[in-house]
């Protein structure tokens, strides 16, 4: 009994002076493949917030100012055409 209660307490002294991140075994094949999905995923995202920000700060053209203040004028009932 003495070598069991000394491999039990080795143990448990292993667990609790060890890191976490330490005593996780290596991720297996599908575990790394969810985690590349993830980085993927991630990494489109990065990108397209980056082309909506983008879209998003352009100036609005011209034109297109007008022909809402066109159309804002008509709603309210002073045509001006």
């Amino acid at each position: 009994m003495g070598r069991e209660n000394a491999s039990i307490s080795a143990a448990v002294l292993f667990m609790i002076d060890t890191p976490e991140s330490s005593r996780r075994s290596p991720p297996d094949k599908a575990e790394a493949g969810l985690e590349e999905a993830r980085l993927r995923q991630q990494a489109i995202g990065v990108k397209l917030r980056h082309m909506f920000d983008q879209v998003v700060n352009e100036p609005v053209p011209d034109e297109f100012l007008d022909i809402l203040r066109r159309a804002d004028d008509r709603s309210s009932g002073g045509d001006k055409t």
